[in-house]
């Protein structure tokens, strides 16, 4: 009984210092808001601030005076079907002639039909890295707790590196991210561009924040929403107990070697600051410094990494790589993770000739573009659907992961799903029987198989390369 009590006054006293310490945003006026960026309309209506979609006018921020950087904030919004909107935090705005607004944003989609995605609730870096911090696509229970035309209630924890949301309830995201540490929290009315969106509102109410205590009022972390980690070199504890590890230090080449050779390359390659860069040379397969490799071998893995490329750039992961193929000249064989500027090398745009007998004759039926050569797809096997993500940018940072467990493979991009296959199928082999593999005898069989860098003459950076092992099946 007495044990029963002290749960009771524990939970009476946690719920107690929830409630305390909170700060309403919403006034009589809106003298501590200004208007950050746009034309579109806002007001003050009953204590609830409505924004009103505007044709032909650049997405508008109504944003607090106040800088904000540890915080919680809480509140309601009602955002009309088709909208898209955000609410910024931790945010800024340019000080060049544009004066845009740039930051973390919680997204707020309402069944937009061009969109189809229902992110209500992931983090999107606006006008910075232009990225989704965290998208939904990691976190699919959280798609549905957005109801458009109707109040939802919504929360963000911003407590030193850590991100997380929730909406009616549901956690959304899980980021751990230091880009930023403070700014203002600013309510957005989306850029439109077709006037049957002209006109609809987002509304907010009840709009409260707090600064105290915040881990005593911090919402546990829901095993469904996956933490992402983008702080560099640094494994949070929840990877370590996941069994992360980094196999590039960021500071020696410990772990790696010449893909032909027993020792790190001489030339070609440089580690500073973090950063494990191929140099450009002439856009030659492995002809500088050469490829490298892991010293161990992987079979059931996650490998995860950040890459940068250079405008025009072409690169690779490789797995499963057999160092016994191809000692000549040319890159080792293996799986390859393509890593390229889709925009800017010929590779993601090159025409290959169909042809069709007739007779006795081959002739040209068609020529195609084969797409299995761009960014993130499976060299010259298949090609990396296009979800929610945009063509890789020359100068960006972006984020590869490879999974790879009893055969069944996955290639993700900045955090999506792009392809995935079985290496054991039928159908697999069929695909290597057309391809520039299809020399190699029992090509991607083995059981293991090294983990590759490529050089092909062109600058490109690699950090944050980790990996987990699974030591048993999934």
């Amino acid at each position: 009984m007495k044990y029963i009590l002290v749960l009771f006054f524990l939970s009476i006293n946690t719920v107690l210092i929830s409630q305390e310490n909170w700060s309403y945003l919403i006034g009589d006026d809106l003298s501590n808001w200004e208007i950050k960026q746009g034309r579109a309309d806002f007001q003050l209506l009953d204590g609830t601030i409505v924004g009103t979609s505007q044709l032909k006018s650049s997405s508008t921020y109504l944003g607090t005076k106040k800088f904000y950087k540890d915080f919680i904030l809480e509140f309601e919004v009602n955002v009309s079907s088709g909208l898209n909107s955000g609410v910024q935090f931790r945010s800024l705005q340019s000080n060049d002639s544009r004066k845009y607004v740039y930051g973390y944003q919680l997204e707020l989609e309402a069944n937009n039909p061009e969109r189809k995605r229902f992110w209500t609730g992931g983090i999107y870096d606006q006008s910075r890295r232009s990225i989704f911090l965290y998208p939904l696509s990691v976190n699919p229970i959280a798609r549905t707790a957005f109801v458009p035309d109707e109040w939802n209630f919504i929360r963000i924890e911003a407590i030193g590196n850590t991100v997380r949301t929730w909406v009616n309830g549901i956690q959304c995201s899980n980021l751990i991210d230091d880009t930023s540490t403070d700014g203002f929290i600013a309510l957005q009315v989306h850029s439109i561009g077709k006037e049957s969106l002209e006109g609809k509102q987002v509304k907010w109410k009840n709009i409260r924040i707090t600064t105290e205590e915040l881990d005593k009022k911090r919402y546990p972390v829901e095993d469904y929403s996956p933490e992402i980690n983008n702080v560099d070199n640094y494994l949070t504890e929840k990877q370590k107990e996941n069994g992360w590890k980094f196999i590039f230090d960021g500071n020696t080449s410990n772990g790696w070697v010449g893909a032909k050779t027993d020792s790190f390359p001489t030339k070609g390659w440089v580690i500073k600051n973090g950063l494990l860069t191929v140099l450009q040379a002439d856009g030659a397969e492995s002809a500088n410094g050469g490829d490298i490799v892991t010293t161990d071998k992987y079979e059931n893995f996650e490998l995860e990494l950040d890459f940068k490329i250079t405008k025009g750039a072409n690169s690779g992961i490789k797995y499963f790589v057999d160092l016994d193929l191809n000692k000549g000249e040319g890159s080792a064989i293996g799986l390859e993770y393509q890593i390229l500027d889709n925009k800017f090398h010929s590779d993601a745009s090159k025409k290959f000739r169909v042809m069709e007998l007739e007779g006795e004759k081959w002739n040209i039926k068609k020529e195609d573009v084969k797409k299995n050569r761009g960014v993130a797809s499976l060299y010259d096997l298949i090609e990396a659907k296009k979800l929610n993500w945009k063509d890789v940018s020359p100068g960006a940072w972006h984020r590869a992961k490879i999974v790879s467990n009893n055969g069944n493979v996955e290639h993700w991009l900045d955090n999506e799903k792009v392809l995935e296959y079985n290496r054991f199928s039928q159908v697999f082999r069929a695909l290597v029987e057309y391809s520039k593999y299809s020399k190699w005898e029992n090509f991607a069989q083995q059981k293991s198989g090294h983990i590759l860098l490529q050089d092909h003459g062109d600058e490109v950076s690699f950090k944050n390369i980790k990996i987990r092992e699974y030591k048993d099946e999934k």
